[in-house]
């Protein structure tokens, strides 16, 4: 077997330091590009790749960072009417975690920074955890994705920052959006704009985010004097469950003039059973949604909803550890990013 080519063997074909060729790998902003060109193409011609476990040990780190997920759509059933159901949501994607994964992505390519993805259906099997958490140096998981056991453990080794509304554990961090006033926003329109009185409300309260929404839709109805509607179940990923809920509001009416969900994903699925019974939207019931994912601007009319910023969720997130992992006093969270009201045909407006 040929030898290798090592970074020694790279520093000596680009005529540079040691130094040089690997800052031209891991810190490009570091290097003036055209010793960039002259370091890849001599690391092209030896066919030379760079090693990370050699890199982490001469830090003491892997340059990675871990993003653990809690997954909404598995892989597609066996069974036929399940797999149709799957195909059916296939048309949300991108959904809002694949939108901040991205985000992450960006941030950690423009670091320099390695990035290993996990996840899971639900939040108790720690050796889902252990695959991801024991082969970086900081890691990200969405709200809801680690049980605080599992959340504790992590951050009592490594930097954390759990995308939710909340700090859970003392060591890790959030990045924080304003999910309240965004949809405070999205309640006001409704009432001010287009006069609605017979409200009905698709979500849940398990994380702090969809707690913030229902807060701020709550508050605004309070305030305008109009009433505020129980909280119909519906979850992003089960569209089942969603749809039953609909079928609830029609079998017992009478209709609300606008259904609030406290996610698109609920929105769409919403939308398709309101149709299926024959009903038109906004004509017979207005829709809207929140988070700002792609599908909603598929639809026609353009679902109404809150957008969040979801790739700078995933790049403020890298950012956070990013600096821990340098030494930087850290902030508990971050509290710079704002979920902003889109309107769309799907509230009535033209």
């Amino acid at each position: 077997m040929a030898r290798r080519a090592t970074v020694y063997d790279v520093a000596q074909r680009a005529g540079v330091s040691i130094a040089t060729v690997s800052f031209a790998f891991t810190r490009p902003e570091k290097v003036k590009p055209e010793t960039i060109r002259t370091v890849m193409v001599a690391a092209d011609e030896l066919g030379y790749v760079p090693s990370a476990n050699a890199r982490g040990l001469a830090r003491g780190r892997t340059g990675a960072i871990g993003l653990y997920a809690y997954d909404y759509v598995l892989d597609p059933p066996a069974d036929e009417h399940a797999a149709e159901g799957y195909e059916r949501s296939a048309r949300l994607f991108p959904l809002y975690a694949d939108e901040v994964q991205r985000g992450v992505q960006l941030e950690c390519r423009s670091r320099g920074l390695a990035l290993m993805i996990g996840g899971n259906r639900t939040p108790a099997h720690l050796p889902h955890v252990i695959e991801v958490a024991g082969r970086v140096d900081a890691l990200i998981a969405f709200a809801g994705a680690l049980s605080v056991p599992h959340l504790e453990q992590a951050a009592a080794r490594m930097p954390v920052v759990e995308l939710g509304g909340e700090v859970r554990v003392a060591g890790a961090h959030t990045v924080l959006v304003d999910n309240r006033q965004g949809m405070a926003d999205l309640t006001a329109h409704l009432v001010r704009v287009h006069r609605y009185e017979r409200f009905a409300y698709l979500g849940e309260l398990g994380t702090p985010e969809f707690r913030a929404r229902r807060e701020g839709f709550e508050s605004t109805l309070e305030e305008a004097g109009v009433p505020v509607p129980p909280v119909l179940p519906a979850h992003p990923g089960d569209d089942a469950t969603t749809s039953a809920s609909v079928a609830a509001l029609l079998r017992e009416g009478p209709l609300p003039q606008v259904l609030v969900c406290d996610t698109d994903q609920a929105a769409v699925v919403a939308i398709d059973a309101l149709r299926r019974a024959g009903l038109s939207v906004p004509g017979d019931v207005a829709v809207t949604g929140f988070d700002g994912i792609i599908a909603g601007r598929l639809l026609q009319p353009i679902l109404t909803t809150v957008r969040q910023p979801m790739a700078a969720i995933g790049r403020a997130a890298v950012r956070l550890l990013a600096d821990a992992l340098d030494g930087a006093e850290q902030p508990t969270t971050n509290e710079d990013l704002v979920a902003t009201f889109s309107a769309g045909g799907t509230c009535g407006c033209d």
